[in-house]
């Protein structure tokens, strides 16, 4: 008796709205506010979209480049610096620095071109961490906080040097949150304009690790053997080279045999650090240096290394890139656990008006698609081109939510041919799939409350949006049962519209709330998870959304139809 009370209720209820114009008109407009009150919290940042969250982890690394024509042992004292301050962590079990080269290959290390990291200048420091579930702080959260102190206290040990936190990615294999190649016909005017790109994004707030994956042009020391000079002081090209290398970096003077290894053990000879090492950068310096190496001669003479050697001051050679045969540059940067949409955006905009003061003619790319955000510069000047095009989660989000949205998109027009098939009218099919659609309101809304309750940001991700194409099926459904119901009343018993509408509306009532409530313990289980977090809050708001927009406004738009 108190279903059926309840029920003879919520049948009034539906009846009174659907008698009185000015609570129909109520009803829609509160349904409209809403979608469009919960579509605006995206532009304006209450809700913020990103392709995957962030994904705690048992490691992160920090990659540290120090300067063109840094030695390593200026690369070591900034390594040391960074593991001073890791030290301390609680939560850090062990700490491996690679110094002059990159770590052993990870998933990150592949998408981020560690592998290519060889040279003194550049080293990789390996972070370990308790296990993440006996952690409070997940390893995301602990890199936003080290970020800043780590970059202030090392980076200001050599000038130009650039730490870069690197964690395990969630999804997407991109090289950086935020990536900008830009295409040009000179290496050396490409590079001139990717320096400015990174000007720009370290000028936007938001942005951090911001990189120029190139380098720039050194002074260096051409050591040189006089060939004639050293066949008249009865030595040989390869006497000179070997103590060069035997000097400075080292090499295999012997081998020894060893009983427990069948491989002979080769034995290396190098110079200790303090007497390699040269003073200061400078030309005397290294003559000063040479000066103390000798070379004994086929007469038993002690020749000065100087005399036999030219010693030239050259430019180092800068690396060439290419990407489908054009000369391209990358600018890397991260997003410091923030959605990538909206600080790439403001960098934009900073770089039309930053690129025009400059003497450039800067065209948008006309149309949309994934490349609607890049820009073509045009030097005023001499006439030259420069393309600036966005690459990294940017690029990977925009083609997923292309995709997605394709997918959405054919969705709705095959249910809306087959209510159209079924039902013989346009009308009755609009129905259904505009009471489906406004279930965003409840995917948005869902993500904000989300939000409120977590720790960290709760983004409008991939997972989010698959959640929504699912929930089209589901509350398409309600509104077909309300339907179908809905004229086999007023066909075959002869109800009125409004009251038919109204009795579907409170039958329909239970089996559309049972079938909510197991499709949101079902998903509870998803609202947790690292990366299926969004659909899993997708399925639960949305069904909420679609019960209600099921009950009460499609039963309006029933009866405003003269299909049924």
């Amino acid at each position: 008796m108190s279903h059926q009370h309840q029920g003879k209720k919520f049948e009034n209820f539906i009846y009174d709205i659907l008698q009185h114009r000015s609570k129909k008109l109520l009803v829609t407009a509160l349904i409209f506010l809403s979608l469009f009150g919960t579509i605006l919290m995206l532009p304006t940042e209450v809700v913020l979209a990103r392709m995957l969250p962030g994904k705690s982890s048992n490691t992160f690394s920090i990659y540290v480049k120090t300067p063109d024509g840094s030695s390593i042992s200026q690369t070591k004292e900034v390594v040391q610096c960074v593991e001073d301050i890791l030290k301390p962590e609680k939560e850090v079990t062990d700490i491996e620095s690679f110094i002059g080269e990159g770590a052993p290959l990870d998933y990150a290390g592949l998408v981020k071109g560690s592998g290519m990291k060889q040279g003194e200048r550049f080293a990789e420091i390996v972070v370990n961490l308790t296990d993440k579930h006996h952690r409070d702080e997940k390893s995301f959260i602990m890199v936003q906080r080290l970020r800043p102190v780590i970059k202030n206290s090392c980076e200001s040990k050599i000038e130009g040097t650039v730490l870069q936190m690197i964690e395990m990615p969630a999804g997407p294999p991109t090289m950086a949150s935020i990536v900008v190649e830009v295409y040009g016909d000179s290496n050396t005017k490409v590079a001139g304009v990717a320096n400015e790109v990174s000007k720009v994004l370290k000028q936007t707030d938001k942005i951090v690790d911001v990189d120029v994956m190139s380098e720039t042009p050194y002074e260096k020391y051409k050591l040189m053997p006089i060939s004639e000079k050293i066949a008249r002081s009865g030595l040989s090209v390869e006497q000179v080279n070997q103590i060069l290398y035997l000097a400075f970096k080292g090499m295999v003077v012997a081998v020894k045999n060893t009983i427990e290894l069948n491989d002979q053990v080769g034995i290396f000879v190098s110079l200790s650090n303090e007497t390699k090492d040269i003073n200061e950068n400078s030309l005397a310096s290294l003559r000063t240096k040479l000066s103390s190496l000798y070379l004994m001669n086929t007469k038993g003479m002690m020749i000065p290394l100087t005399e036999v050697v030219d010693i030239k001051e050259v430019k180092s050679d800068r690396t060439i890139y290419h990407k489908d045969l054009k000369t391209m540059i990358n600018v890397t940067a991260e997003t410091d656990n923030q959605s990538q949409v909206y600080p790439l955006l403001d960098a934009r905009d900073k770089m039309i008006e930053y690129f025009s003061q400059k003497g450039y003619d800067v065209n948008k790319e006309p149309g949309i698609s994934t490349y609607m955000f890049d820009l073509t510069l045009v030097d005023k000047k001499t006439g030259e081109e420069y393309l600036l095009r966005w690459d990294g989660e940017m690029k990977v989000t925009l083609d997923t939510f292309r995709d997605l949205g394709a997918a959405f998109i054919a969705a709705l027009i095959l249910i809306f041919l087959l209510m159209v098939i079924y039902y013989k009218s346009y009308a009755i099919s609009g129905i259904i799939l505009g009471g489906s659609f406004l279930s965003i309101i409840g995917v948005i809304l869902g993500h904000w409350v989300a939000n409120l309750f977590t720790e960290d940001v709760f983004f409008l991700t991939a997972t989010s949006l698959i959640g929504f194409i699912a929930l089209i099926g589901i509350s398409s459904r309600n509104s077909l049962l309300l339907v179908d119901f809905t004229k086999d009343l007023i066909k075959n018993n002869g109800i009125e519209k409004q009251r038919a509408i109204a009795i579907a509306s409170a039958t329909r009532l239970k089996p559309i709330l049972l079938t909510a409530i197991a499709i949101i313990l079902g998903s509870s289980l998803l609202a947790s998870d690292p990366v299926f977090g969004g659909l899993g809050v997708a399925l639960i708001s949305g069904t909420v959304v679609a019960v209600i927009v099921s009950l009460i406004f499609v039963p309006v738009l029933m009866d405003n139809t003269k299909a049924i």
